[in-house]
């Protein structure tokens, strides 16, 4: 095969993320309930807290503990506690200290790539704590470049493709998500590889759209050796 140029996601492609966050919210409609709202309205309330924060504060632990916070003190309203608010911080720190767990066959098929294509990272989020990420997990020697932005949107591949010089016909984005990996992408005229993951974040599902480029479905990532 010719070389390809791969971009490639990071949190839930490479290694876990959203498993982590969702331990975090179980946790936290645990210490809710006892106000008496059921679990799937509470966890709607945090959903809608979580879309009103991110386009304010953007993603990240950070602004998940604030949507965390903020989902509290509406359902509590007046019997609202300040220890209850710590034990949610503490949630919050203890989830901002968690190590990335590298997904099976990844360090090894990525070796494999990098021999072969040219191989980017782009993640979205808070800089500094995709960068930490980044470089905790080691997988950093694998890349040509890596890019962190706020979001990832058609605008974004499409500033990714004049900044590195990218041939999209002969580019492919990989990832779990088909809100910001998979349409976007196909819609920048690039073509796209699909690997769903099983606790993807539910903001960032939706159905996978027709673009200018070609999607391969597959499910899991050692299998990008077969293709590539």
């Amino acid at each position: 095969m010719a070389r390809q140029t791969i971009l490639i996601d990071a949190d839930d492609t490479l290694w876990e993320n959203n498993v982590f966050f969702e331990k975090t919210i179980e946790s936290f409609i645990d210490l809710v309930e006892p106000l008496g709202f059921a679990r799937d309205y509470a966890r709607r309330i945090l959903n809608e807290t979580e879309r009103r924060n991110i386009r304010q504060h953007g993603y990240g632990v950070r602004s998940f503990g604030r949507s965390l916070e903020d989902t509290y003190l509406k359902l509590a309203g007046h019997m609202a506690r300040r220890e209850t608010v710590n034990q949610i911080k503490l949630m919050v720190d203890n989830l901002e200290r968690v190590p990335p767990r590298i997904l099976d066959g990844v360090p090894d098929t990525l070796a494999y790539l990098s021999d072969r294509h040219r191989l980017l990272l782009l993640t979205k989020g808070e800089a500094a704590e995709q960068a930490g990420k980044v470089e905790r997990s080691g997988l950093q020697q694998f890349f040509e470049a890596i890019e962190i932005v706020s979001e990832k949107d058609s605008a974004t591949y499409r500033q990714i493709v004049d900044r590195h010089k990218i041939v999209k016909s002969g580019a492919w984005m990989v990832g779990n998500s088909p809100r910001s990996d998979i349409n976007p992408a196909l819609e920048a005229g690039l073509n796209a590889v699909f690997i769903p993951h099983a606790m993807t974040w539910e903001l960032e599902k939706s159905e996978i759209r027709n673009g200018a480029g070609r999607l391969i479905i597959l499910t899991a990532f050692r299998e990008l050796r077969q293709h590539f």
